[in-house]
Parts: C-alpha cells; sequence; structure tokens
C-alpha cells in the first residue's frame, strides 16, 4: 500500500478545515475567541501517542465512529479551560452533573461538524456514537488506539486549537483503524508519480528510534547520564506550520544541514536547564559564572555534533548511503525562531514538510532534549524507493567511514 505527498496534504487540510468547524461552534455557543493553531499527521508507535500530554489532568469527550473510516476521536480541555468553558456556556453551574453535562454538549456540537465534514469530502456515510465524557491524566485521557498495522503503528490526525485571550490550548485527536485509512490513501496515490509504500514509512519510522537510541548512547557515554530515548514519530504538516510543531520555548544545541539522499536539516535542542545539567557533565572542572555561559555552550556544541553522528549513522548503513553534514551551529533561541529560517528555506522547493521528531530523557537528573530533522521531501521519497526493509535492523555504522 501506497500514500502520496497530495493525498497527505488533503487529509491534513480535511483535518484542519474540520478542527476550524468545530471551533467555530465552540465560539459560537460560549463566546470564547479560539482559532486552530496547527494540525499534523503523524505516523507514530501506538505506545507513544498522546505522550506530549504530559500529566496534566484533562476532561473532554471521546467519539467512536464507522463507516468509510472507523476508529475514535476525541476533544480534550486541560481542567482549568474547562471549568472556564462550562462557565460561558453556564453561568454560575456548580454542580458536578450540570458541569458534565456542558462539556457533552459542546463536545457533542463540536465533534459532529468534525466527523460530518470528513463524511462529506468523502462522499460516504459515519456514524458516529453519543458522546462518552472522559476525565483522565495525560495520555490515558485518550482511547484505546484502534487497529494498527504489522508493525504496531498507527496514523494519527491531531489538531490544537489555542484560547485567543488565554495561554491554553485543547485539542482534537482522531484515532483512525489503520486497514481503512491506508485503503483511502492508496487509492488515492494509485496515479501519483510521488507515491511513498507506507511500510517504508514505518521502517523509517523504526530507524529514527534506533538513531535516537545510539544518540542516547553517546550521551551515557560522554556525560555518564543514563538517558533513554522516548517518542519516536514521522509527522506531515504545511511547511508554514513547521515552526509551530517546537513552539515558542527557549532552547541551547545544534544545527547541521546534511547532504546525500535524504538531505535537509539536523537539530539537536535541550530546554536552558537541561543544557546546564548536561554541560557540566561533560567538563572537568568548575564552570565560571552563572547561568549558561560560554563553556556550556562549547560543551553543547561538542554533545550535538556527536549526537548528530550518533542519529545518522544508522541511517546512512540502512539507506546505503553516504552522508555528509556540515558543521554544528550553536543556537540560542525560541524554538520557532530556530526552525522558521530552516523551513523557509524547505518551502522555496515544496509546499509541505515531514518532520522527524525524537525525543530523550532521564529520571536521574533534570535533563531533556529534542532531535528534529527536516529532510527534503523530495529526496526523503528517493531515499525510501531505494531502502530495502529487510536492511532495517541493521543500524550499526562506523562513523569515520560515513562522515
Amino acid at each position: 500500500m501506497k500514500v502520496d505527498v497530495q493525498s497527505l496534504g488533503t487529509f491534513n487540510q480535511l483535518a484542519h478545515e474540520g478542527a476550524e468547524q468545530a471551533t467555530r461552534s465552540m465560539s459560537q455557543m460560549t463566546g470564547i475567541e479560539a482559532a486552530v493553531d496547527v494540525t499534523k499527521i503523524s505516523l507514530v508507535d501506538r505506545a507513544d501517542i498522546g505522550e506530549e500530554l504530559g500529566t496534566s489532568e484533562f476532561v473532554g469527550v471521546q467519539f467512536g465512529f464507522e463507516g468509510a473510516l472507523s476508529g475514535e476521536t476525541v476533544l480534550v480541555f486541560d481542567r482549568g479551560s474547562s471549568d472556564t468553558i462550562v462557565d460561558a456556556l453556564m453561568p454560575g453551574a456548580d454542580d458536578p452533573g450540570m458541569a458534565q453535562s456542558a462539556v457533552e454538549e459542546i463536545g457533542n456540537i463540536m465533534m459532529s461538524g468534525f466527523i460530518d465534514g470528513w463524511a462529506d469530502h468523502l462522499g460516504a456515510a459515519i456514524e458516529h456514537t453519543p458522546p462518552e465524557y472522559i476525565e483522565r491524566t495525560g495520555a490515558r485521557v485518550l482511547p484505546d488506539a484502534p487497529a494498527a498495522s504489522e508493525n504496531d503503528q498507527i496514523f494519527v490526525f491531531r489538531s490544537e486549537i489555542e484560547w485567543l485571550d488565554e495561554s491554553v490550548n485543547f485539542y482534537i485527536y482522531m484515532l483512525p483503524e489503520y486497514g481503512p485509512l491506508a485503503k483511502l490513501m492508496g487509492d488515492q496515490a494509485e496515479a501519483a508519480d510521488d507515491a511513498i509504500p507506507i511500510e517504508k514509512l514505518e521502517v523509517f519510522n523504526q530507524m529514527t528510534r534506533r538513531g535516537t537510541e545510539k544518540a542516547a548512547e553517546n550521551v551515557e557515554m560522554m556525560a555518564g547520564i543514563e538517558t533513554e530515548a522516548e517518542v519516536s514519530q514521522i509527522s506531515f504538516a504545511p511547511i508554514e506550520d513547521v515552526p509551530k510543531q517546537v513552539g515558542n520555548d527557549t532552547y541551547v544545541g545544534t544545527v547541521v544541514e546534511f547532504t546525500g539522499v535524504p538531505s535537509g536539516f539536523l537539530l539537536v535542542l535541550f530546554d536552558e536547564p537541561s543544557a546546564v545539567t548536561v554541560a557540566e557533565a561533560l567538563m572537568p572542572m568548575e564552570v565560571d559564572g552563572e547561568g549558561l555561559t560560554d563553556q556550556h555552550k562549547a560543551a553543547i556544541e561538542e554533545l550535538g555534533n556527536i549526537m548528530t553522528s550518533g542519529f545518522v549513522d544508522g541511517w546512512a548503513n540502512v539507506l546505503q548511503q553516504s552522508v555528509d553534514h556540515t558543521p554544528p551551529r550553536l543556537v540560542h533561541d525560541m524554538g520557532q525562531a530556530i526552525i522558521d529560517p530552516l523551513a523557509a528555506q524547505l518551502g522555496q522547493q515544496q509546499r509541505h514538510a515531514f518532520i522527524i521528531d525524537s525525543k530523550m530523557k532521564t529520571d536521574e537528573v533534570e535533563f531533556e532534549s529534542e532531535i528534529h530533522a527536516l529532510p527534503n521531501e523530495a529526496q526523503l521519497r528517493e531515499a525510501l524507493e531505494a531502502l530495502e526493509v529487510d536492511r532495517a535492523d541493521q543500524t550499526e555504522a562506523d562513523v569515520e567511514q560515513i562522515f
């Protein structure tokens, strides 16, 4: 089964328009001004779905749907914003039962429009179940993922809705069953020149996880910090939405441009506390000065170079391609400001982008790192066309030969 860039773009736009319709419905009911911030399609391991929700408390509504597409969809709010929304709809309502009914009513209207938009586009019926109120922590607020691929991966449609007057976001997750969605995508890809076998996307995702594990091993070897690879996923979004994937938190890290097949950019980013922690673990002496010093930055630059090599060497070996990259360039800025010029450069050649995301963390000390790859879309397709799936487990490589 194959998927092409055009159909991915169509499905992404459809999910975005559905989220916009749902948001307009909420605004009409409550008077709350909100807008869809970003919508993306991600191919992710079932076990990693919803990791970005952290440990916050959420409430929301869940629906099952079946027909041309089958699966689950859910609308979730963090608890604080749900109280405000309920008060806007039912002022003074302090009865828990009334508050739950208000959330169900909002969710029913929002999500009915979301599902109906999909049905209209596909020209087929999609029925959904009555809304089920949910109240849970973090990723547990999401339903169990429906049927996945043989590699236990699933496509997830995720829209983030920004409340314009508050620093609060809402989320719509659509978790379709793998088979019907893959067939719909495949039907649209039959006549396309830029179609990609879905199985190869899944293998590339597995390679990304192994690359992250190798980068984590390098951190542990150099800094003595036991580090674990976390989420690994391939996402697809319009090129103008790529900077929004990282947000406005401040990061310290490195950027390299790699050339070959594929080419693109690779970023290794630490939040500021993590940068200080890991840099000091690398230093044989005490640091002069407070906060993030030039000594910290030099250590991060060195570590970023080693992590980049650890991440990419597996790609090069499996793809049987040589990979060259520029020396690491240190960056210290807000996430969107770091990625925006890179996305703009890619945007000269393509309208959409694949974003390859990984995360590492440790429970020992305050430490978290993210790896983001932005490959050239046409060259990624070329690399995947040549990918031999049975080489996917061969991620060991001699860095000196590759670089």
